[in-house]
């Protein structure tokens, strides 16, 4: 089944040249990639296609099955609450405690406390962060926040995982932890995509990468693993 799809898709802003130019892509259910391309390859604008946060040019995006174009706002909605999202900026609020960053999603929900507590007291624990639950996330490393970043995107236990270059803040050391979190979070069943500048290192990993060039997409195959 795929959860995202992707059919000669174009996106162009006003005028000038396009920014996407006829991508077909299939994500499968429960599967892991990279999407890899240099700054300004159009990376970005495709992430914010898929989590439908801009609409097509041209082309036919469905995201679990739903043809983009003909959602409404609610529609839209729903199908958001089933994507987390990971920023290369974590966006973590300063003034908020670790855990009560990673709790904001489900407060908003209308989660109960007691669901709250263990939730996000689980997730903490599984990114290496339960010794820091009370501190301030002003006062975390890059590599820290980034991974609370990464708990607050899957406490609601998305299906589909989106992270915008989430290791490009941080060491070789962190950006390898953060993709094996990833990869723990794949193994229970969520379909991820990373987008990276670094293609060199999306090769370290045994995934499927896609390429994207000036707006065009290629299969850039399977991991070549060093």
């Amino acid at each position: 089944m795929a959860v995202v799809e992707l059919d000669h898709v174009g996106k162009r802003d006003g005028i000038g040249a396009p920014i996407l130019s006829d991508v077909s892509l299939r994500l499968e259910e429960g599967a892991f990639y990279f999407l890899t391309g240099v700054s300004g390859a159009g990376k970005t604008t495709m992430l914010r296609l898929i989590t439908l946060a801009e609409r097509v040019s041209h082309g036919t995006l469905k995201v679990f099955g739903a043809d983009a174009a003909a959602l409404d706002r609610d529609a839209q909605a729903a199908l958001r609450r089933r994507i987390g999202i990971v920023f290369q900026g974590p966006w973590l609020i300063d003034e908020l405690s670790v855990h009560d960053n990673v709790a904001l999603p489900l407060r908003i929900a209308g989660a109960e406390e007691r669901e709250i507590r263990d939730n996000v007291g689980e997730l903490l624990a599984w990114v290496g962060m339960a010794g820091r639950a009370a501190s301030r996330t002003a006062t975390l490393s890059g590599g820290e926040r980034q991974r609370v970043a990464i708990a607050r995107a899957i406490v609601h236990r998305p299906a589909l995982l989106i992270a915008d270059d989430p290791t490009g803040n941080g060491g070789d050391e962190t950006a390898v932890l953060l993709v094996h979190i990833f990869e723990q979070i794949n193994r229970l069943g969520t379909t991820v995509l990373i987008a990276t500048d670094d293609g060199q290192f999306a090769r370290r990993f045994e995934h499927q990468r896609f390429h994207l060039d000036h707006g065009m997409l290629s299969d850039a195959g399977a991991a070549l693993v060093q």
